[in-house]
């Protein structure tokens, strides 16, 4: 944990509430969002109970099926209405054997994890010499069939950033980079982990490949493991550096996964509900604490603190997605099946549960006065104002095929990359603290767009 940053979220939990007491004492969404940032509550029984009792859930497995079980079981204890499971087709992938070490010329072992939706090396293995990418474009322009019968190694240089901006910076290593290399002729590919740590906790993460590009086997190394393969690169000279790769991931075919709603009912059903979402699957390496089991927590508890404050005038409907860690089933599924149904405001919660510092709405321009009220009423809580146009979460897509309101509350990404999709998401790197300011800004927000009666979009 970075202790300045804790030093600033205590200051706020510590001194801000009195004063917003003082000044929001007669509005029940702003007490309720006071008292959400002093005392731990629904956000982190939900995260502790689905994390120690299901774990990891990765998507299309019983796994996930359990956890889908317990929130519904969570969601009707704490009385949501209209709980369902609703049920999709995904293809499903699942990881198998992982094995990783240099032969030549500085024999070792390598800590590798398979990344989503590749293929097999078989049980045998391969070995093959590898080619040193040091970054994405280089392997962009590595000429066609010159990585026939190789290995590729594509790395980069991911640094912490508070807007996880690193991530569209080296992302790309992963989520095409496979693709490309077999493209090329590769073999097979290795990556450095999309990640900021320095741990030897491999990354994994889904990659693609394009039309006509049969998928070939593909792993990230750890951060550390990479670095130690660039020196041998560094200090091989003219000798070649081989690998034996051994990656076993197979296919399960169509499996059912699911999205879990429940609903907060307001007064007004003619009133477009807030869709506040979530991802509950995760992947398989730790028990999905971070991501996105938090953000589940978070939402879910801002829902129940609405309701606390009064039953509001729109109706909160929460979106707990399947199966968006192998390629956003879930969200898609959703905004099929409901995509005839207006939604007044979209929003969610996946970035981890490290405070919220910034605030941003799609309607800054066409609703001025309503995004001026919300960012006013989030300021207390240490969160600015910005300019920035909301695109919304993976899992809303329905708000944006619908082309409607999004509200994107920014959490600090600095330390999300040292733990997303790694053996390290685990509860114990939430800090309650900072999970607390979630829950509190989530509830002003989502208090005061459940009981805006206008379109929230466009003021009318």
């Amino acid at each position: 944990m970075h202790k300045q940053l804790l030093t600033a979220v205590a200051a706020v939990s510590l001194v801000l509430p009195a004063t917003a007491q003082a000044d929001h004492h007669s509005d029940p969404v702003a007490s309720q969002a006071d008292r959400a940032l002093e005392t731990d509550g629904a956000a982190w029984d939900f995260l502790e109970g689905i994390t120690t009792e299901v774990g990891p859930r990765q998507p299309g497995t019983p796994a996930e099926a359990r956890g889908r079980a317990w929130a519904m079981d969570w969601m009707n204890a704490r009385g949501f209405a209209n709980v369902a499971d609703e049920p999709f087709q995904m293809r499903t992938w699942v990881r198998g054997e992982e094995e990783a070490r240099v032969t030549a010329p500085f024999p070792q072992p390598m800590h590798i994890t398979a990344l989503g939706n590749t293929a097999s090396t078989g049980a045998d293995g391969i070995e093959a010499e590898v080619v040193y990418f040091p970054s994405y474009a280089d392997l962009v322009a590595a000429p066609a069939g010159s990585l026939a019968g190789k290995i590729a190694f594509i790395s980069h240089d991911m640094r912490p950033t508070q807007d996880g901006s690193g991530y569209g910076f080296a992302g790309p290593a992963r989520w095409t980079g496979p693709g490309v290399a077999a493209s090329k002729g590769a073999v097979a590919t290795v990556i450095r982990s999309i990640g900021t740590e320095n741990h030897r906790t491999p990354h994994t993460g889904g990659t693609s490949f394009p039309d006509g590009v049969e998928p070939t086997p593909a792993g990230a190394l750890s951060n550390p493991d990479a670095d130690n393969l660039e020196r041998m690169f560094a200090r091989a000279g003219d000798r070649p550096v081989t690998m034996h790769l051994t990656l076993t991931p197979r296919w399960l075919g169509d499996t059912t996964s699911g999205n879990v709603v429940g609903e907060i009912t307001g007064s007004n059903p003619a009133l477009p509900p807030v869709l506040v979402a979530c991802h509950l699957d995760s992947w398989d390496l730790g028990t999905g604490a971070i991501d996105d089991a938090a953000g589940c927590g978070i939402v879910a508890a801002a829902a129940l603190n609405v309701a606390e404050a009064g039953q509001p005038l729109r109706t909160i409907r929460v979106l707990m997605a399947g199966a968006e860690e192998t390629g956003l089933w879930g969200s898609e599924a959703y905004s099929a099946a409901h995509l005839d149904e207006p939604i007044g405001v979209g929003l969610e919660s996946d970035f981890g549960a490290d405070r919220i510092w910034r605030f941003e709405s799609n309607f800054r321009e066409s609703n001025p006065d309503l995004h001026a009220t919300l960012a006013q009423s989030v300021a207390r809580f240490g969160v600015a104002n910005s300019t920035i146009t909301a695109t919304g979460g993976a899992d809303i897509n329905i708000s944006r095929d619908q082309g409607g309101a999004i509200i994107d509350l920014q959490q600090d990404g600095t330390r999300y990359f040292e733990l997303h999709h790694t053996p390290d998401d685990t509860l114990d790197k939430v800090d309650p603290v900072q999970l607390r300011q979630n829950v509190a800004v989530w509830t002003q927000v989502v208090g005061i767009l459940a009981n805006e009666p206008g379109n929230i979009q466009t003021g009318e």
